[in-house]
This record gives structure tokens, C-alpha cells and sequence, in this order.
């Protein structure tokens, strides 16, 4: 002898117990991804901390000399002078930075080229106007004023 809003409120007790129990076994399932990407990030961090010590045996100065020492023979190292370093405004231009030739006069000359070829006579004008499209990009003089470019060098005590 249930009424029929006892049975409604049952079907709604049951539902909202279902969901409940749905919501509950997401948050589990997403706190173990969590946990599991915890324990990720501490190991890649143990494995990056365990490879700046290594490096940092790797690139000691003494052991560097011992290693120099033994394979001199082979290698034929020799020290780097000062004079060889050089400033950043004399490093040819980058790629990006070179001019692009112009095509249609790059296609004027070969064709004036080809005819002035098949002619017998030299075509120096389309030559003039070729090399005159593609400056040389020439390294920027060494100034006594650059102290801001200036590379800081050390030498090694024996």
C-alpha cells in the first residue's frame, strides 16, 4: 500500500544513490591519474637532477686535462688564440637575411645570354646587370669602439 509518491521518491533516492556512486568512481579514477602523473613528473625530475650530475663529473676541468693529455696525439688539439675569436657583426648574414634575386631579370639575362650566344657575340650588358642584382654581403669592419660586442675570454692556469 504505496502510494504512488512513495514510489516516486524511491525512484528518486535511487537515481540520485547512482549518480552519486558514478560522480564517486570518476574522482577516484581521476585522483590514481593523478597520483600516476605525480610519480611521472618525480621521476623525470630525479632523471634530469641524476643528469646535471652527471654532466657536471662529465665536464670537470681536470678530468677534461687528463682526457686532453691522453689523447693529444691523436686529436692534435692546440689552444685557441684570441685573435681567432671574432664579433657577431662580422658572421655572414643569415639565410632569412640574404636578398632574394630578382627572377625576371635573372631570365632577361640568360635569355639575352642565349641569343647574344647563338649570335657569336659576348653579352656583357646582361652580365653587368646580374652581378649589379646580387650584392656580395661583406662582413662589417672591426672597430676599436665595440667594447658592448667584445667576447670575454679565459685562460686555463697550468
Amino acid at each position: 500500500m504505496l502510494k504512488t509518491f512513495d514510489l516516486v521518491l524511491i525512484g528518486v533516492m535511487t537515481a540520485t544513490a547512482a549518480v552519486t556512486y558514478t560522480i564517486k568512481h570518476r574522482a577516484e579514477l581521476k585522483l590514481e591519474e593523478v597520483h600516476r602523473l605525480e610519480a611521472e613528473i618525480k621521476l623525470e625530475k630525479d632523471t634530469i637532477d641524476l643528469l646535471k650530475a652527471d654532466w657536471a663529473l662529465q665536464s670537470q676541468p681536470n678530468r677534461l686535462e687528463r682526457l686532453v693529455k691522453a689523447y693529444n696525439e691523436e686529436l692534435k688539439l692546440q689552444p685557441t688564440e684570441s685573435t681567432a675569436l671574432v664579433h657577431a657583426k662580422e658572421l655572414p648574414m643569415l639565410k632569412s637575411e640574404v636578398p632574394v634575386p630578382d627572377v625576371t631579370e635573372a631570365k632577361a639575362s640568360a635569355k639575352g645570354a642565349t641569343v647574344a650566344s647563338a649570335k657569336g657575340a659576348p653579352d656583357t650588358k646582361g652580365a653587368q646587370a646580374t652581378a649589379k642584382a646580387q650584392p656580395i654581403p661583406m662582413p662589417a669592419p672591426r672597430g676599436e669602439a665595440e667594447d658592448a660586442d667584445q667576447i670575454e675570454t679565459g685562460s686555463v692556469e697550468e
